[in-house]
Parts: structure tokens; C-alpha cells; sequence
């Protein structure tokens, strides 16, 4: 099967490389130039990974009509060029594909799952949206080091095309069908990262890390269980898992952006200088506008976005949160 990658970023170089690795027909395509000549020419994509070497029967253009022959297409684009990137795929694609989504979010504007939107947009040009996500960081899938993914669909059996398309000796994909629960904990943890990183900005230990990855997680399962979500999703890679590594890791760009926001005890400076995607802060809007509108309770969330979006100290936040009432941790 061909398959096309549209974008030529950190996640997507890496995933190309597992599926080079698996002896598939590959192209990357990307807007960069000098990304294209780095991963063609070089070997590398410096941009993201400095020196180290990639395989070199990975190939890219910046030449979007080269992707019109795609089996699968592989959608690795930030969420807010979303829309605009699937209305010209669907103007050039002459038939219907299967869209793998690795997006972490929900739209901005309609508040829905990606894989919602992806159907929508693309219609008669899709058969089926996998979504392949988990606890996973591109610097060290690219070397290589083992990682354990979902491959999530309504559709097992399509579900299963993408395991089996993607699985090696050092990249393990499960399949889930818990669709809703799936793009719902990956979107919410990147929230509870800006969390964990303001945290350990603020000075503050392991203690209150644990401390936030647990009322994280029953946080983000309230939320996902009452949008449709199943439980056993919030306990598995999806879930704790790709919680635990979001929070943790110096990899990841949203505990990065909560890291340098509790250093400067203040979200201002960070928001006007930022370029990177940190799909978490258009999250947290999102999801604390939800959770409004369906009644459910999300203290930390509420209080990531009154930082991220009313100037409140990270200091202050903490306090707050700290102070609430005393209350049974099943409640």
C-alpha cells in the first residue's frame, strides 16, 4: 500500500521511519523546503532531531500532488490547519483513503473530536479515520526505543490494518474501539501536562506531580465517561499512560509550556513568544467551555485556563486549588 504523510514534523518523520523500517512505500509531504532537502538529501530532519541520522530510504516533497495515489494518508498536522489542509486533500484525492490521525485535540471553533470533524470534511473521500495514539515521544521513537501505542477505530478490522501496518520489534500497537474515551484522554492530558510542568516551574516536587496526575486522571475520566467514554480506556495506554509521559517528560511541549509559565509565575510572556504547537492551551479552552455546559466538575482545568486566559497567577492557582473543600476522593 502507498502511503502519504502530510507534514513533515517531529511525530510524522518518526512514524515515517517505523513504517520505512516495516519495508512500506513511504513519501512525506511538507511545506518546508529546507525539511524536505534535510530528510532527502542529509538524512536528518534538524529541525527537530539535530544530528541524528534517519533512514535513508525515507523520502519527502513538498510537491502536494504527489500524494494523490495514497492508500493510506497519515495526518499529522497541527489542529488549526486542520481544516484548511483535509478541504485540499479532499479537492485532490480522486478516491476514498483510510486517514490515520495522530491530531490531539478537539476543534477550536465546534468544539468536536478530530475524527468527528475528519469524517465531515473529507466524506466521500474516507473509509475509515484510525486515530494512533498513546504514550509516545517522537525523539525517541526515531532512535528507535521502545513504545507502546493504540490504534483506535470503531471499525476493529480497520483498527487492526493500521496494528498490523505499523507493529515491529520495537513499536507495539494494540487496537481499541473506544473511540470517544480514546481522542478525549489524549486531548485532555496534554492539559494536565500545562498543569505538572507550571508545578514543577513553581519549585514544587513529586509529591504534588503524583498528586496532579492522579486528580488528573479522575478528572479526565468524569469528563470522558460523561461525553460517552468507557472507563477501561482511562486506566490503559491512552489514558494513565500517555498521562504518566505527557506530565513527566522534558519532551513533551505542553509540560515544557506549563514548565516556563510556573517559572515566571505568570502565562503572558509565554503566550506572546511561543511559535511551537502546544495543542494543550487551545484545549483547555475547549474543554473548560464544555465542562460548563454539561455540569461537570474540572478544577483543574478551570484553573489552567483562568491562567492561560485571565492573567491568574500559577501561585495563586495552586493555593486555590489546595483550599477547596475537603471532600472523599471517590467524589
Amino acid at each position: 500500500m502507498k502511503i502519504r504523510v502530510i507534514g513533515s514534523g517531529s511525530w510524522s518523520t518518526a512514524l515515517s521511519q517505523v513504517l520505512v523500517d516495516n519495508g512500506h512505500d513511504v513519501l512525506i509531504y511538507g511545506i518546508s523546503k529546507d525539511e524536505v532537502d534535510d530528510i532527502n538529501i542529509n538524512h536528518r530532519n534538524s529541525k527537530f532531531f539535530g544530528d541524528v541520522n534517519i533512514a535513508t530510504n525515507l523520502k519527502a516533497t513538498d510537491d502536494i500532488d504527489r500524494v494523490k495515489d495514497a492508500d493510506i494518508i497519515l495526518l499529522a498536522v497541527p489542529v488549526k490547519a486542520l481544516e484548511g489542509v483535509l478541504n485540499e486533500l479532499y479537492d485532490l484525492l480522486d478516491h476514498p483513503v483510510t486517514i490515520i490521525s495522530v491530531a490531539k485535540g478537539f476543534h477550536p471553533e465546534t468544539k468536536r473530536r478530530l475524527s468527528l470533524e475528519i469524517k465531515d470534511l473529507m466524506r466521500d473521500k474516507v473509509s475509515h479515520v484510525v486515530s494512533l495514539i498513546g504514550p509516545s515521544h517522537a525523539e525517541e521513537v526515531i532512535v528507535r526505543k521502545l513504545t507502546l501505542v493504540n490504534s483506535v477505530c470503531e471499525d476493529e478490522e480497520a483498527a487492526i490494518v493500521i496494528q498490523k501496518l505499523f507493529a515491529n520489534d520495537y513499536f507495539r500497537v494494540y487496537t481499541n474501539t473506544d473511540v470517544i474515551g480514546a481522542e478525549i484522554a489524549a486531548a485532555l492530558k496534554n492539559v494536565m501536562a500545562i498543569a505538572s510542568g507550571a508545578l514543577n516551574g513553581l519549585g514544587q516536587g513529586d509529591n504534588a506531580r503524583a498528586a496532579l496526575m492522579t486528580r488528573g486522571l479522575a478528572e479526565i475520566t468524569r469528563f470522558g465517561i460523561a461525553m460517552g467514554g468507557k472507563l477501561d480506556t482511562f486506566l490503559g495506554l491512552n489514558g494513565v499512560g500517555d498521562l504518566i509521559v505527557t506530565c513527566s517528560s522534558l519532551h513533551s511541549r505542553n509540560y515544557q509550556a506549563g514548565l516556563q509559565i510556573g517559572k515566571a509565575d505568570d502565562a503572558s510572556a509565554f503566550l506572546k513568544e511561543n511559535t511551537k504547537t502546544t495543542e494543550g492551551i487551545l484545549t483547555t479552552k475547549t474543554v473548560y467551555e464544555l465542562s460548563l455546559e454539561l455540569g461537570i466538575d474540572m478544577p483543574i482545568t478551570m484553573e489552567v485556563y483562568k491562567v492561560l486566559y485571565e492573567g491568574k497567577k500559577p501561585s495563586i492557582a495552586i493555593g486555590d486549588l489546595m483550599q477547596r473543600p475537603l471532600k472523599a476522593e471517590d467524589r
